[in-house]
C-alpha cells in the first residue's frame, strides 16, 4: 500500500482524466475519522505520537480489539501500565481479549458511543471539570452546543457503578489518551462518534499536550499515506478540498489539462453507479471490493454487468479478479520500494527485499505508462518512486504559508532516508489550528438511530481474527497463520444460543436484509446478550456460504460516506445437516459438492470442513488418485477413505451422520510426515495416541493451549514474561499475550483455592 501508487492514481484520475472518482480502503476503515478531524481541527491532522501512550495515565480504547489488531501498540500499552501504572479503560460491546486485562471495561450497548462520550463530557461541565481558559482562548462552539450536551448514559445499558467509575478515572487523570479504531469509525453516525470523543478532548484541555490526545488508529497499512496524496473521492490533494482557489492550485502544481470539478463518488456509490451504468470502465487495485463492501452481492453484480473491469493484484486468484476483463500483475509488499506513513504520521521508507516475480511490475509504473499512453508523457515521466515523492513533497508546500499542516521536504537521499513525522511530536501544543480563525470546534452530535425489526431479533457486529487480515488473500496462504481460528465463527451469548435452539460446533445461518451466510457457532459469555459477531475473512474462495460482506446493509454515515459494519439488525437460526464431515488433502480440492464447506491451509496441504444432505458418496470422487483405502457403514452412516503414494498419506476423507469424528490434528501430520498405517489413519488416531497441545495459543512459535497450561503449573510460572522465558510462547509479535495472562491467572486461581 505504498504511497507512490495513490499520488500517482490520484493525480491521473483528478488532475487529467478530470473526475475525483477515486476512492481507497480508507473509506471502509477511517474515513469518519478523517471527517471528524477537519470539522474540529480544520485538517486531518492526528493530534499525538505513540510518544503520548508512554506519557498517559490513562488510555481508553473504544472499539478496538488493540491487543489482536495493533499487537505492536498493545506492547507499547503493557509496557506503560508496568513501568507507569497506566490506567486502562476498554469500551468494546464485547469481553474481548483485550478487556479481559483492563481496569475497567463498559460494553456498552453498539452504537450508543456518541451518548457515553456526551454524558462524561455533561458530567465534566457539571463538576467544574472543564477547562474553561483553554475553551476561550482556543476552541468555538456553535450557539446550542452545550444545550445538545445532555445525559443520555442510560442508552449504553451499562451497570450505574461501572458509568460512576469511569467518570472517576477520567476526572483523576488529565493524560489522558483516547484511542478509537474501527468500532469508533464503522458506523453510520461514525463521524459523530469521532466528534464526540474530539470535543471531550478539547472541552477538558486534554490536547496538545504529554499524554493526552484523541487518537485515531488506522485499520490499514498506510491509510494516511493514502490520505494525504487525496486518494479519497472527497479530498483533493496533499489536505486541499475542492474550493475554487484549491481547485485553481492543484492543476496549476500538475499543469494539468482538466481538473475534478468536485467531490467524486465514495466507494459504496461508486458500485451504485457502476450497477446502473453511470460508470462503464473500473479499476481495482490492491483490493477485494467483492468480499469487502457491505451488501456484497450487489457489487457482484455490478461488476458483472460492467463493460470494463480492470484488477492489478499480486494474486491471481480472488473473489474480485474473477470479474476482471483485464489483469494486471501487481508488487507484493516484500517487492515494492517506497514510503508509506503510519498512525502517529510518521514517515517512513520501505525497502522492497524480494526480486519481482515475472512480469509483475510496480502500481505507480503501472499507472505512469496508462497515463503517457493516454498522452500525458512528460506529466508522468517518473523514473523511479523518489521522483514521485519529491512531486508530492513538493506539492504539500507549494503556496502553503502555514494554511496546512501537512509540509513535507524531500530528503536530498532518497534511499538514505530515515523515518519522520510531519507536523511534529505536538502539532497543536501552542492551541493554534488551521482553521481559519485558528481556534478548534466544537461540533454537535447526533446518536445513531436504532432500527428495530422484530424479524431481525439480534445485532450483528463484524470483524477481525488474530491471525487473518481482510480476504485471507495473503494471510491465508499461511498454515500457521491459519490456526488460530481455523473456521468462521459466530460467537453467541449462552442464553442467546438457547433462545434460538443452537449448539457448541453446531452450524447457524445469520441472515439479515442483505443476505445470509453460515457459521460454526461458538457459544461465548463474552458476547452481549442479543448481539452476535462473525469474522470478515472467508470468501468465496475459502467458504461455500461464509462470506461476511453477504450480510451488513448499505447505510452508511451522510457526512464520510463509510458503511457501518458493526451493528446490523440479523436473525439466526440452526443449520442440521444430514451429515458432518472433513478433508485433509495434499493438494488444493475443487469446490466439495455439497451444501457447506470452509477451506483452510494446514502443514503440507489443506483441511476442508463440509456439511450436507443426501448420500454423501459424491465426495469421494475429492480423493486423489492412488492406493485407496475405505470404510463404509451405511447402518452408522459412515464413511472413511485414505489415500496413499509410495506409503505417504495423500489425502483422507470422514464422513459421519452423528457427527462422530476424530480429531483433525494427528491426521494433519500425518500428511506432512507419514509414519501411521492405513489401519490407524483410517481409525483417526494412532495406536499409541501422543500428546495432546491442544488449539494454538501461539502462532508464532505453533504452541498449543494445553502445552502452555502444562508449563504454567509444572514451573510455577506466575507471569507471562516468565512463560515466554521458559517455552518461548508470547515472545515475537505479542498478539498471543492476553490469552497467555488469562491461563497464567487461572493457573493462581486453580493454585490459591
Amino acid at each position: 500500500h505504498h504511497r507512490s501508487r495513490r499520488c500517482a492514481g490520484n493525480k491521473l484520475m483528478k488532475g487529467f482524466i478530470g473526475t475525483a472518482n477515486i476512492d481507497t480502503n480508507s473509506r471502509l476503515c477511517m474515513a469518519s475519522a478523517v471527517a471528524g478531524h477537519i470539522r474540529a481541527f480544520g485538517e486531518d491532522v492526528v493530534p499525538c505520537t505513540y510518544d503520548d501512550l508512554d506519557n498517559a495515565d490513562l488510555i481508553i480504547l473504544v472499539g478496538s480489539n488493540t491487543a489482536w489488531c495493533h499487537p505492536v501498540v498493545w506492547q507499547r500499552i503493557e509496557a506503560a501500565r508496568q513501568a507507569r501504572g497506566t490506567k486502562l479503560v476498554v469500551i468494546d460491546p464485547r469481553r474481548t481479549e483485550t478487556a479481559q486485562g483492563a481496569d475497567l471495561h463498559l460494553a456498552i450497548r453498539p452504537g450508543t458511543d456518541t451518548a457515553l462520550f456526551n454524558s462524561l463530557l455533561a458530567h465534566m461541565r457539571d463538576t467544574a471539570g472543564l477547562d474553561a481558559d483553554y475553551l476561550a482562548a482556543h476552541v468555538t462552539a456553535p450557539e446550542a452546543f452545550w444545550d445538545s450536551i445532555t445525559d443520555d448514559a442510560a442508552a449504553c445499558d451499562i451497570p450505574a457503578e461501572a458509568l460512576a467509575a469511569f467518570y472517576a478515572l477520567f476526572a483523576s487523570h488529565p493524560r489522558t489518551v483516547t484511542l478509537f479504531s474501527q468500532g469508533v469509525n464503522q458506523s453510520i453516525r461514525g463521524t459523530d462518534k469521532v466528534n464526540a470523543i474530539i470535543n471531550l478532548h478539547l472541552a477538558t484541555g486534554r490536547i496538545g499536550k504529554p499524554g493526552a490526545a484523541p487518537f485515531s488508529i488506522t485499520g490499514q497499512p498506510n491509510a494516511m499515506g493514502g490520505r494525504e496524496v487525496g486518494g479519497m473521492a472527497s479530498t483533493l490533494a496533499v489536505h486541499m478540498g475542492f474550493s475554487a482557489a484549491e481547485r485553481d492550485r492543484a492543476q496549476r502544481f500538475w499543469q494539468s489539462p482538466a481538473i475534478a470539478p468536485a467531490p467524486g463518488l465514495k466507494a459504496v456509490e461508486m458500485f451504485d453507479a457502476i450497477a446502473d451504468g453511470r460508470i462503464k470502465a473500473v479499476w481495482i487495485m490492491a483490493t477485494n471490493p467483492v468480499v469487502s463492501l457491505p451488501d456484497s452481492d450487489a457489487v457482484r453484480a455490478a461488476l458483472a454487468a460492467c463493460p470494463f473491469v480492470v484488477v492489478s493484484d499480486c494474486v491471481g486468484r480472488t473473489d474480485t479478479s474473477a470479474f476482471a476483463h483485464v489483469k494486471l500483475p501487481a508488487l507484493g509488499w516484500g517487492e515494492k520500494d517506497g514510503t508509506v506513513t503510519n498512525s502517529e504520521r510518521r514517515v517512513s521508507r520501505q525497502r522492497g527485499f524480494l526480486s519481482a516475480p515475472g512480469d509483475a511490475r510496480p502500481d505507480w509504473w503501472i499507472i505512469a505508462e496508462v497515463a503517457r499512453r493516454m498522452g500525458w508523457q512528460s506529466a508522468f515521466d517518473f523514473p523511479d518512486q523518489a521522483a514521485i515523492f519529491a512531486e508530492f513533497a513538493a506539492m504539500t508546500r507549494f503556496e502553503n504559508h502555514g494554511t496546512r499542516l501537512l509540509h513535507i521536504e524531500a530528503p536530498a537521499d532518497y534511499d538514505a532516508m530515515t523515518p519522520f513525522l510531519w507536523g511534529g511530536a505536538q502539532p497543536f501544543a501552542a492551541g493554534d489550528f488551521p482553521t481559519p480563525d485558528g481556534k478548534a470546534r466544537l461540533v454537535i452530535t447526533m446518536p445513531e438511530p436504532i432500527d428495530d425489526d422484530p424479524a431481525l431479533p439480534l445485532r450483528l457486529n463484524t470483524g477481525r481474527y488474530r491471525d487473518q487480515w481482510h480476504s485471507m488473500t495473503r494471510t491465508g496462504l499461511s498454515p500457521r497463520l491459519s490456526q488460530h481460528r481455523r473456521e468462521p465463527l459466530v460467537e453467541v451469548h449462552p442464553e442467546d444460543a438457547a433462545r434460538f435452539g443452537l449448539h457448541e460446533n453446531g452450524l447457524a445461518r445469520v441472515s439479515t436484509a442483505s443476505g445470509s451466510s453460515i457459521y460454526r457457532v461458538d457459544i461465548d459469555n463474552g458476547q452481549r446478550r442479543g448481539e452476535i459477531f462473525v469474522p470478515i475473512h472467508w470468501t468465496d474462495q475459502t467458504a461455500s456460504l461464509g462470506r461476511t460482506g453477504r450480510l451488513p446493509g448499505r447505510g452508511r454515515d451522510p457526512i464520510s460516506g463509510q458503511p457501518g459494519f458493526k451493528n446490523t439488525p440479523a436473525a439466526i437460526t440452526a443449520v442440521t445437516p444430514d451429515w458432518t464431515g472433513f478433508l485433509i488433502c495434499e493438494d488444493e480440492p475443487v469446490a466439495p459438492p455439497c451444501d457447506h464447506w470452509t477451506k483452510i491451509r494446514i502443514a503440507s496441504g489443506w483441511l476442508v470442513e463440509l456439511a450436507g444432505s443426501g448420500d454423501p458418496e459424491a465426495l469421494l470422487a475429492l480423493l486423489p488418485p492412488g492406493e485407496h483405502a475405505e470404510v463404509h457403514d451405511r447402518r452408522r452412516g459412515v464413511m472413511r477413505g485414505v489415500v496413499m503414494t509410495a506409503g505417504a498419506i495423500k489425502a483422507a476423507l470422514f464422513i459421519a451422520r452423528d457427527n462422530s469424528l476424530p480429531g483433525r490434528d494427528w491426521l494433519i501430520t500425518q500428511l506432512a510426515a507419514p509414519q501411521a498405517s492405513s489401519n490407524e489413519l483410517l481409525a483417526g488416531r494412532p495406536a499409541t495416541p501422543a500428546a495432546d497441545r491442544g488449539p494454538i495459543i501461539c502462532a508464532c512459535f505453533d504452541i498449543g493451549l494445553k502445552t502452555i497450561i502444562r508449563a504454567i503449573a509444572e514451573h510455577r510460572l506466575t507471569s507471562v514474561e516468565a512463560v515466554g522465558a521458559a517455552i518461548n510462547a508470547g515472545t515475537n509479535c505479542g498478539s498471543c499475550r492476553p490469552a497467555i495472562a488469562g491461563l497464567v491467572k487461572a493457573e493462581q486461581q486453580l493454585t490459591d483455592s
